[in-house]
């Protein structure tokens, strides 16, 4: 085990950085941070800053000696930088791991080898992959980046089959999955937390609605049947076991009209959707990174209340600040915001979390309070 007064590693400095690096320090432990971005929110709550690249060799060697365990924050740090530090310390999720979610077709393949559903789809790398892939996969359909996407970027919808190749164009001709659309009833995610030793806790499954691909709002409980929730709970305990993974992994699913559940995609690390766990459990999904980065055992993921979690985007921002008085007089809303210095359409800026005994109730007040926010 390691314990408080240890210095703990991350890499990447955003908000979800930011979140660990609290947790961690909130138990005592000692935080460096690599992010080469100087005004990293994470950086300002940090022990020590390294602003460097994610692959800058000293750099990498000094988090290695200082550090007794090093984490991640996003999917798309180098590889070769965990499998370096992996040399020096534990690294939690490892490489291996990471590996997977880096590129759709390795992942969705994974998928299927697990024995578990996905959307039908195919691999899309150069003409003739292309051919193939409109030859078998049924339209409308959506072609996404194996590499690099979130939030709906690296995606484009298609109609009809004639749009494949203008939309493979579009996205560079790099290597991508061509999608079938399906028929959703319902977006899902599960959240877990796996210690070295192979124990599980899994947290209530989340239901989820996104916006222009950005998610917008997480309700939990998820409105499903019990049946449904084990199964999706069991589905993502099959993934975390078939990785051996270590860590806070979160798999977000499609559940469709005929009941099927589908996994979408695999994040290695905390989940946007895994806010509400600020504020309505025992413990958090950050102090649970925490506890798996250092070899401890999980911790309760009991649900305290039905909880709803609400983005907050930089559009709020315009034309004027939010109207924070409104939130805050609300005495079941939580407000947690990320540090971010300039506020853009689109970028996450922060969220709420609306604690309520009734979850349609926290719904109406989430939206309500949010609305209020930009003066409408």
């Amino acid at each position: 085990m390691i314990l408080p007064e240890a210095t703990l590693g991350v890499l990447g400095g955003g908000q979800l950085g930011r979140m660990f690096t609290m947790a961690a320090r909130t138990m005592g432990y000692r935080v460096i941070v690599l992010d080469p971005d100087p005004l990293s929110p994470a950086a300002a709550v940090a022990n020590e800053h390294l602003c460097k690249d994610y692959d800058d060799p000293q750099a990498l060697a000094y988090l290695g000696e200082q550090c007794a365990a090093v984490t991640t924050e996003f999917e798309n740090v180098p590889v070769d930088s965990l499998r370096a530090l992996e040399g020096h310390c534990p690294v939690r999720p490892s490489a291996a791991a990471v590996g997977y979610a880096q590129d759709r077709i390795r992942e969705k393949t994974f998928i299927r080898d697990c024995g578990l559903a996905t959307a039908p789809f195919h691999a899309v790398r150069d003409e003739a992959e292309l051919d193939a892939a409109v030859g078998q996969v049924r339209f409308p359909a959506i072609m996404k980046t194996a590499a690099l996407g979130y939030d709906g970027k690296g995606q484009r919808v298609i109609d009809e089959p004639g749009q494949a190749c203008d939309a493979f164009e579009e996205l560079g001709g790099v290597p991508c999955v061509l999608e079938e659309r399906v028929d959703l009833q319902l977006e899902l995610s599960v959240l877990l937390a796996r210690s070295a030793e192979g124990e599980i806790a899994v947290y209530p499954v989340a239901e989820n609605v996104h916006v222009n691909g950005i998610l917008d709002t997480s309700i939990v409980p998820a409105r499903i049947e019990p049946a449904v929730a084990e199964r999706a709970e069991s589905m993502a305990r099959t993934l975390a076991e078939r990785l051996d993974y270590c860590g806070v992994l979160a798999v977000e699913l499609f559940l469709t009209h005929r009941g099927e559940l589908l996994v979408n995609e695999l994040a290695p690390r905390p989940h946007n959707s895994g806010h509400y766990t600020l504020d309505a459990c025992l413990t958090d999904q950050f102090e649970q990174q925490v506890r798996m980065l250092c070899g401890l055992s999980p911790g309760s993921t009991r649900l305290l209340s039905p909880v709803v979690m609400v983005n907050l985007l930089g559009e709020l921002w315009f034309p004027r600040p939010p109207r924070w008085d409104e939130l805050l007089q609300c005495p079941d809303a939580k407000l947690h915001l990320y540090g971010k210095q300039t506020a853009r359409p689109g970028r996450k800026m922060g969220h709420v979390n609306v604690v309520m005994v009734d979850a349609e109730a926290a719904v109406r007040a989430a939206h309500g309070l949010r609305d209020a926010l930009a003066g409408s």
